[in-house]
This record gives C-alpha cells, sequence and structure tokens, in this order.
C-alpha cells in the first residue's frame, strides 16, 4: 500500500515539515506576508508613503507625471486610484470581512483611510498564524498582498511593471506569466506549475496570446 502524499504548502508549494502538520502555509511564507502587511502600513509604510505622491512630482523619490504642454496633470491617477477609498483599503478591508466568517478577524469602525488600512494589516497580521492552519483561501491573500506591495514600490520608484509572457500549458490554455512569477496554476485544467516548469513552457503564437 503506498503511503499518502506528504502535504505542501498551498503557496511555495513547499513538502510541510512535522512542526506545520495541519497547516495550509509554511512558516517561510507566512513569514513573507507578514513582511509584506508591515511594509504597507505606518506612517512611514508603502500606504503613507504614496499618499504624498497624489500630486505630480510631489517628494523627492516620486516619479513626476506631467501631462499636456503648459499644464501639469491634476494628480497622479495611478497613485489615487491606489490610495483612495475602493483602492488598497477595500481589498485589505475585504479579506478582514473574509477572514471574519472563519472566526480569524473583527471588522474595523471605520475612520480616516490611514487608520482603516493600518488597522485592517493589524488585524490580518494578528490572526495570520492562525489564518495559517484554518483558512483554505491563503494561496490567493498571499498573491493579492504581495501584488500590491509591488504595485506600491514601483509607483514610488518609477519602476514598470514587469512584461507579461503568453505560454502554453499542456492542456492548450494560455498563461501569461512574468519572470516573477513564483508558481501558477492553469485556470484550464488546474495543473499546478511551479517557476523554472513556467519558464520551460513554450511561448505562444501570437494569434494564440490574443
Amino acid at each position: 500500500m503506498l503511503d499518502a502524499p506528504s502535504p505542501r504548502c498551498v503557496i511555495c508549494p513547499r513538502q510541510l515539515l512535522d512542526h506545520e502538520t495541519g497547516r495550509f502555509i509554511c512558516l517561510p511564507c507566512e513569514h513573507r506576508i507578514d513582511q509584506d502587511l508591515r511594509k504597507l502600513a505606518g506612517p512611514a509604510g508603502l500606504y503613507a508613503r504614496l499618499c504624498l505622491r497624489i500630486q505630480p512630482g510631489r517628494g523627492s523619490d516620486g516619479p513626476a507625471v506631467s501631462g499636456t504642454p503648459g499644464r501639469a496633470m491634476p494628480c497622479n491617477e495611478a497613485v489615487l486610484t491606489m490610495t483612495a477609498n475602493g483602492g488598497l483599503v477595500s481589498t485589505l478591508e475585504t479579506w478582514v470581512e473574509d477572514w471574519a466568517t472563519y472566526g480569524l478577524a473583527r471588522r474595523g469602525a471605520g475612520g480616516r483611510l490611514q487608520h482603516r488600512v493600518d488597522t485592517a494589516i493589524a488585524t490580518l497580521r494578528l490572526n495570520l498564524t492562525r489564518a495559517a492552519s484554518r483558512h483554505p483561501a491563503l494561496k490567493d491573500f498571499n498573491q493579492e498582498i504581495g501584488s500590491a506591495v509591488r504595485a506600491a514600490e514601483r509607483l514610488i520608484t518609477g519602476e514598470r511593471a514587469p512584461r507579461r509572457v503568453p505560454v502554453v500549458c499542456g492542456c492548450g490554455y494560455v498563461l501569461k506569466v512574468t519572470l516573477d512569477t513564483d508558481d501558477c496554476s492553469c485556470p484550464g485544467c488546474s495543473t499546478e506549475y511551479r517557476h523554472a516548469e513556467l519558464m520551460s513552457l513554450p511561448i505562444a503564437e501570437r494569434s494564440a496570446a490574443a
């Protein structure tokens, strides 16, 4: 009789060790999520720094945004989208609402946007260890928080988003990945690919990628 396969982290996906039994994610991935949440919060965090860059060219290390000649744009629209109600704060609070259904969080009481961001992050960080063994959607949570951190860092430094390359899964589905993509599940057949496997997939023809 064959032994049952060892459980794996839903994020990396590293084989879980004995002391990680019963968890959805490994300890290194938990720590990485916690670090991303910490980067976003507080008066020196990415969210607060983004708020200082809503006006084009404001701040010594923020990218200046120009409009039509002789007429400056009133705001950096990409930064405004992420910092306004409905942006990062809504992403965080949606996860708090979701975790609350698992008994893993308590909804915030509102307030200014920075306060709401910090409150949501504090709640998620406080309950992250319990969520590691109780919440099945931690892979999606990790992807959304990680994407928010990378987007905020790019807006602050002016770095361009990584180019997406269309690659073809064995089932024929076209996946759009970047050199930063750690792992990916094909929507067409649910095959799980790790980074090295994704990089070895054939590049899609232009007509198929469109």
